[in-house]
């Protein structure tokens, strides 16, 4: 075990970081309109949204998951090389491989991290946040570093209505190994596999790879069946929700703020009813980004923070649910005194310089990988003479 390991308590995981990141480039419910249909009026009182992020031509999901990760690690004051674990949930990762994770790794400067991606639809980030947290509980690992990230547009029909339902974002947490009370308290994780088809990329993987029929068909869009996938998300985010609550010994009384999955305003409204939860703790902010997927739950968590609406102490109960078909339901404590404070000027220049020592080490290491492909190896010598 890990000589940090000075206690025999049981271990916890906290989050002391939190970031997000939203692209500059925003489009309404009415430029929508002209382009792909949609009945903008209806959109933002049925779905609840206005508007939505979307990246520019040069971004990518490890550009937003970069900058998500500058701002939890900043706030929580840890260096990248005290990182032992880096997991980005994403859905549209950069490319099939190699995994988002190692571009955010290389990016940050983060030396000591093992990196790895996971995909589980919306459900992605609520996953990525338990498996973290098991990291933590069995002493493995201190720090954790734990990214949603989405970047939806690049697999949207701009020309169909469901493209309004969607946008482009990043959220980030840092989770830190303490013997305090706290964290998540109960967990539920669930999929159905039977219902991939609702909400699917066709195009793209080992079944239809890349080909002119895949474009002429249009496969490379993702295609989702809107029914469908509301029932299930009604289903599945109610039961949860109850199933996280009971494994955690709470009723919903104990719980300060409810954090649904960001997708539909009338969906978390029928989920709060049957789980009975009062309409001044629940919170929604799809009127922004619209669903940003995997994104969703730590742009909300950080949003919440902002608003106010989370502190020391407080219950928060999060269910989600998306692709897959899977589904997540949670309750953690919130244990991190929030900054009152701007960080120094002095802490800032130094988080600053380590970002440019990364980006300097990242094409060092280019450099040097460059290089070791031109030198031979042993083996290859050996076979010449």
């Amino acid at each position: 075990m890990d000589n940090w390991l000075i206690g025999f308590g049981t271990l916890n995981s906290h989050i002391v970081g939190w970031g997000k990141y939203l692209p500059a480039k925003v489009i309404t419910n009415a430029e929508l309109a002209q382009s792909a249909g949609i009945d903008a009026a209806w959109v933002k009182e049925r779905v609840g949204i206005e508007e939505r992020h979307v990246v520019e031509p040069k971004q990518a999901s490890a550009d937003m998951a970069t900058r998500a990760a500058h701002a939890a690690l900043e706030l929580a004051d840890i260096s990248p090389s005290q990182l032992d674990l880096i997991i980005v949930a994403t859905n549209t990762p950069d490319y099939l491989f190699p995994a988002t994770a190692c571009m955010v790794q290389d990016a940050l400067g983060a030396d000591h991290a093992a990196a790895f991606d996971l995909a589980a639809g919306c459900s992605a980030f609520a996953y990525a946040l338990v498996t973290a947290d098991r990291f933590i509980r069995t002493g493995a690992y201190r720090y954790i570093l734990v990214i949603g990230v989405e970047t939806v547009s690049r697999i949207l029909d701009w020309h169909d209505r469901n493209c309004a339902y969607f946008g482009d974002g990043a959220g980030a947490v840092v989770l830190a190994a303490s013997e305090q009370p706290g964290g998540l308290l109960s967990f539920e994780l669930s999929s159905d596999g039977s219902g991939g088809d609702l909400l699917i990329l066709p195009g793209g993987g080992s079944r239809y790879p890349p080909s002119q029929e895949v474009l002429e068909r249009g496969m490379q869009y993702g295609r989702m069946d809107g029914r469908g996938v509301f029932r299930y998300g009604l289903r599945s985010m109610t039961r949860m929700g109850q199933v996280a609550l009971a494994k955690a010994r709470l009723t919903i009384d104990d719980i300060d703020l409810f954090i649904p999955h960001q997708t539909n305003l009338q969906l978390i409204q029928q989920v709060a009813q049957k789980l009975h939860v009062p309409d001044a703790k629940v919170f929604v902010n799809m009127a922004r980004y619209a669903n940003i997927s995997s994104a969703a739950l730590p742009v909300s968590l950080c949003d919440a923070i902002e608003q106010g609406r989370i502190k020391p102490g407080d219950r928060l109960l999060i269910t989600t649910f998306g692709g897959g078909l899977t589904s997540a339901g949670l309750v953690w404590q919130w244990s991190q005194p929030l900054p009152l404070k701007p960080m120094p000027f002095v802490k800032r220049f130094w988080h600053a310089l380590r970002d440019a020592q990364a980006a300097f080490r990242s094409r060092l290491f280019r450099l040097e990988h460059r290089v070791d492909m031109l030198t031979p190896v042993e083996e290859e010598e050996q076979e010449r003479k």
